[in-house]
C-alpha cells in the first residue's frame, strides 16, 4: 500500500511538471528578449561607427500575432532608436486580410536612415504584388534582389538581399555589383539556406530568419524540426565564414502550432563599429 502511495504521488508530480511545461510553451511567445551584437570592422566608414540596426523577421501577424502586438513591436523598435531598420520577411500568416493592417503599423517605424526588407515565403504564399505595393506606399525599401547605397556623413554602407530561396530568384550581383573589399556590404536573406550557396568575398554581413530558431527545442541546444537542410547549422545565432559574419534570428512570431520552448522570440540590435576606433 505504501509503494502504491509512493507512486502516485511520483505521477501526480509528473502530471504537474508536464502540465506546467505545456503552459509554459503558450507563454513564452511573448517573452520577448532584446539581444544586442557589435560587428567591428574596419570596412566600416567612420561616420557609421556606432550607427545601430534593428533586424526584425518572422513576425506572422494573424491569428496567432494580433494588431496590437504589432503595434506594441513597432513601438518597442522605436524605443531602442535605431538608425536602421531591417526586416526578414514573413510578415503575415494564413491569409492576405492581415496584410494591410499589418503596413498600416510598420508606417509608425522611425529612423534616421531607413528600412529595408525583404519577402518570405509566406508573402508570395498570401499575396506577393499587395505586399509589395503597401511597402513601396509605406516608405519601405524592397530589396529582394535590389539594393542602396546608404550615406551618412562623408561615408556610404550597401544595403541589399535577395528573393526567398523557396519561392523566387537570387541575384547576388544585385548587392555585389560595385562593391569594393573596402567596403560594408549587408546581404539580407529571409532564408539562411542560401548561405551555403553564397560564393562572394565581398559581404561582411547577412541576416536571416526562416528557421524561428527550431521554435521548440531541447533546452536551447538542439531542435528536432528545423526548415533547413543543414540541420542546425543555420538554426540560430552568429555563424562565421571568413571575414563574413551570418546572423539568424529566432524571429518574432510563430508558425502552428503557436508555442515556443526553449527559444524566445527577439529583436536583434546591431551596432557598427569601426575596427580602428576599437583599437583607440
Amino acid at each position: 500500500m505504501k509503494k502504491i502511495r509512493v507512486k502516485r504521488k511520483i505521477l501526480y508530480c509528473l502530471a504537474v511538471i508536464m502540465l506546467l511545461l505545456a503552459e509554459y510553451c503558450f507563454v513564452e511567445p511573448r517573452w520577448q528578449k532584446v539581444t544586442e551584437h557589435v560587428i567591428t570592422s574596419k570596412d566600416v566608414p567612420d561616420s557609421f561607427s556606432g550607427t545601430k540596426i534593428v533586424f526584425v523577421s518572422d513576425i506572422h501577424h494573424g491569428p496567432f500575432f494580433s494588431r496590437s502586438r504589432v503595434a506594441d513591436l513597432v513601438e518597442h523598435i522605436n524605443s531602442l532608436k535605431p538608425d536602421m531598420v531591417i526586416l526578414g520577411g514573413d510578415y503575415v500568416h494564413r491569409h492576405r486580410k492581415y496584410i494591410l493592417p499589418f503596413f498600416d503599423e510598420l508606417r509608425n517605424l522611425k529612423t534616421t536612415l531607413g528600412v529595408y526588407a525583404v519577402f518570405g515565403n509566406h508573402d508570395h504564399w498570401e499575396d506577393a504584388q499587395l505586399t509589395r505595393e503597401l511597402m513601396a506606399r509605406n516608405g519601405i525599401n524592397n530589396c529582394d534582389n535590389k539594393s542602396y547605397w546608404v550615406k551618412r556623413g562623408n561615408g556610404r554602407i550597401k544595403v541589399g538581399g535577395v528573393g526567398d530561396l523557396w519561392e523566387d530568384t537570387q541575384n547576388l550581383a544585385a548587392t555585389t555589383d560595385g562593391v569594393k573589399e573596402s567596403d560594408f556590404c549587408i546581404l539580407v536573406s529571409h532564408n539562411p539556406d542560401y548561405l551555403g550557396k553564397m560564393q562572394t568575398d565581398l559581404v561582411d554581413l547577412t541576416l536571416s530568419g526562416h528557421t524561428h530558431g527550431g521554435q521548440v527545442t531541447f533546452f536551447g541546444l538542439w531542435a528536432p524540426q528545423v526548415p533547413s537542410k543543414y540541420g542546425q547549422k543555420y538554426r540560430y545565432g552568429m555563424v562565421t565564414s571568413g571575414k563574413m559574419k551570418s546572423y539568424i534570428t529566432s524571429g518574432v512570431g510563430t508558425i502552428t502550432p503557436p508555442v515556443r520552448f526553449f527559444c524566445r522570440p527577439e529583436i536583434v540590435v546591431i551596432t557598427l563599429q569601426n575596427k580602428t576606433e576599437k583599437l583607440k
